[in-house]
């Protein structure tokens, strides 16, 4: 058993708007304790800046993917997701990250775990934080991978392969229900909430009610220390009750804030992760928001802009452009799968070092 490391392989990737270090779950340690201690140094935390590591001392450059082979039927490979706090000695699984799953496929093929086909080739992944299944395409013309393509994603300059994700039975994946109060609408702190978890656990908010348009920077929303304040405090008051339990040092639930679309969207996002400005938004946060904007009474609803029919494409507008979902309800009015594109690129293969 691996229990002190000074160096491991490890694969650099930008997975859709977030970037992270990709390893094979054999090249770390099996004690928990271990690979957690090894990954911080890895990142250089505790430290805002990251200094004496890999972290760009931003929550959305400072995350990891864990990668095996799965045993289970149908599924290709397991993945979990860990966010490493910068400013914390804290490495946590209790979310799910939608961009760095994008790199997850790749990585498989990579590493030979998958072999690819011609054309596309289909990553079935189980996601271990959240005990859900997607499904990734990634291109591989002539059955070699091609992270070069025409498809953009906001937030990420120029262009790269088109990887589309399919989410399937999300609902609930870490609260135990789509709506863990079994509410579309609550009240915390006098502020009208939605608390909501499909794929994300995400509480959303109007903007208006929180003393701002919507329409702010990051970087004005970072530096608004009464508004953290109240986030922070319908946070922790809706973290046991959306059954995560005290939440002070988890990074979920993720606080949205909503206001009516500007850009051709059906709503306007600000999100907090949960104490600094994203500067966009993460893929399942996307969907969780998404799934608020169609239920009737939450705070998203009168908002926002729905279109009609069955499948519903939704951009979802954050502070640099927007994201897409795509949605296929059901004959109920229940969402029965969410898909969303991103793309990813190989930045780095080889050795990291901690000492």
């Amino acid at each position: 058993m691996l229990t002190s490391l000074v160096s491991a392989p490890c694969m650099w990737m930008r997975g859709g708007t977030s970037k992270g270090g990709y390893f094979l779950a054999d090249h770390l340690p099996a004690d928990e304790a271990s690979r957690d201690n090894f990954l911080l140094r890895v990142m250089g935390s505790p430290d805002p800046r990251q200094i004496d590591g890999m972290g760009g001392a931003d929550p959305l450059t400072s995350k990891v993917a864990v990668v095996k082979p799965s045993s289970r039927g149908g599924v290709d490979v397991d993945y979990l997701f860990l966010q490493v706090f910068i400013d914390q000695a804290i490495v946590t699984d209790v979310q799910n990250c939608g961009n760095i799953l994008a790199g997850v496929g790749p990585f498989a093929i990579e590493r030979g775990i998958v072999d690819a086909t011609d054309g596309v080739t289909p990553v079935t992944i189980f996601m271990e934080n959240t005990d859900q299944v997607a499904i990734v395409q990634v291109p591989t013309p002539g059955g070699i991978l091609n992270y070069s393509g025409d498809a953009q994603i906001d937030g990420v300059p120029g262009t790269a392969g088109a990887i589309p994700i399919t989410f399937k039975d999300t609902a609930g994946s870490t609260c135990g229900a789509l709506l863990p109060t079994a509410n579309a609408l609550d009240v915390i702190d006098g502020v009208e909430v939605t608390m909501i978890d499909n794929g994300m656990p995400v509480v959303v908010m109007r903007a208006a009610d929180m003393g701002v348009t919507g329409t702010e920077t990051r970087e004005e929303l970072d530096s608004h220390e009464g508004l953290k304040v109240k986030l922070e405090s319908i946070r922790l008051q809706a973290g046991p009750m959306m059954n995560l339990g005290e939440v002070t040092e988890k990074s979920v639930p993720k606080m949205t804030m909503v206001s009516a679309p500007r850009s051709g969207g059906i709503i306007s996002t600000r999100t907090f992760t949960p104490h600094r400005c994203h500067a966009s938004i993460g893929v399942l946060g996307a969907v969780s928001v998404a799934s608020a904007v169609v239920l009737e009474g939450s705070p998203a609803y009168d908002l926002a802009n729905i279109p009609d029919g069955k499948t519903k494409t939704m951009a979802v507008e954050h502070p640099i452009g927007e994201m897409t979902v795509v949605m296929e309800m059901a004959a109920n009015g229940n969402i029965e799968s969410a898909a969303i594109l991103r793309t990813a690129r190989k930045l780095m293969d080889g050795t990291v070092f901690v000492d």
